[in-house]
Parts: structure tokens; C-alpha cells; sequence
């Protein structure tokens, strides 16, 4: 998955020069909107692969799970449950899923990593917005908005799936102490 992520950002970066440089040459709109498509592509992929380097070099996935905003409110349960994340956390891609797996590390080592690419997600989340201040210097504010909205909740979901797991990983670290 890593590969695909950075092959994707690496592709619409090249894609949004050239068309940028069609832009400044022959002054067609086409090539504007191609520019702002891929730019805010190139954005979406490449702060997703920068915060999450960050906080590999920050955390070097070491977190405290047992510190409060890791644990789980009294209606996540009820959430969870509603949008069924158990038929469908095991469809969605993993950047790194062997820092998940228990073949290669302890369930406290996975809880720590949980806690870590949630944290990525919640920042991800944020930052996903950014994109409505290009809405000032090109227009389209509502093209922007929807972009944003999908990608902050196409992030929700990892969040809901890491939060999900992660207490399952504390049962399991509870009946092995």
C-alpha cells in the first residue's frame, strides 16, 4: 500500500507541472482545472504520507495507550456497533500492516501502533481542510468543501477501525496479565 500512496502522489505531481506549464503557455481553462485537480491530489496523498513520517520519526510507534484520549467513551461502543465497523475494518487497506501483527510483535507493542496511526488519522483529519483556503485565489469554495468533507471521513473511518481494534487488543492484553 505504501507503494501505491507514493507512486499515486509522485504521479500527480508531475501530472499538475505539466499541466500547469500547458496552463501558463496556452491560457486554456482546462489546464487550470487539471492544475487544481492534481495539485490538490498531489496535497491530499503527500500531506498524508508527511504527517505520518512525522509521527513515525516523533513516536517510533511508542505511545501510553493507557492515557485518557486513547480510551474509549461510554457511546463508542453503541457507534461502532451502528456502523458495523467489524464487517468492514478488514476491507480497507493498511499502510503498514505488519506494525499490526502479532507475528512480528507484542499485543502492547500493536496497541502502541494503534495509538500512533490513530493519531496520524486525527491529524490527517484536520489537515484535510486546508484545502478550502485555495477556494480564496480560484473559486469553486463547494468543490473544495466536498473534497475535504470525503477525505476527513474517508479518515474517520481508520480512526473508528483503530479505536475499535484497539480495545479488543486491551481485552486481550487484560486476560494475559
Amino acid at each position: 500500500m505504501s507503494k501505491a500512496i507514493k507512486t499515486v502522489t509522485i504521479f500527480s505531481c508531475i501530472i499538475t507541472i505539466f499541466s500547469m506549464i500547458l496552463f501558463y503557455h496556452f491560457h486554456r481553462d482546462i489546464y487550470l482545472t487539471a492544475s487544481i485537480t492534481f495539485a490538490t491530489t498531489t496535497y491530499h496523498f503527500g500531506m498524508r504520507l508527511l504527517i505520518g513520517l512525522i509521527y513515525e520519526i516523533r513516536m517510533k510507534n511508542r505511545a501510553d495507550y493507557t492515557k485518557k484520549w486513547y480510551q474509549l467513551h461510554s457511546w463508542e461502543r453503541k457507534l461502532y456497533k451502528f456502523c458495523r465497523v467489524k464487517t468492514w475494518k478488514n476491507k480497507l487497506p493498511t499502510y503498514s500492516p505488519e506494525n499490526f501483527s502479532p507475528k512480528y510483535y507484542s499485543w502492547n507493542e500493536i496497541a502502541q501502533a494503534m495509538c500512533q496511526a490513530e493519531l496520524v488519522h486525527e491529524t490527517i483529519i484536520v489537515f484535510s481542510f486546508l484545502p478550502l483556503f485555495a477556494s480564496a485565489r480560484f473559486g469553486a469554495f463547494y468543490v473544495f468543501l466536498i473534497t475535504s468533507v470525503c477525505a476527513a471521513l474517508f479518515d474517520l473511518m481508520f480512526v473508528m477501525i483503530q479505536r475499535y481494534n484497539r480495545d479488543r487488543v486491551m481485552k486481550i492484553l487484560l486476560r494475559k496479565r
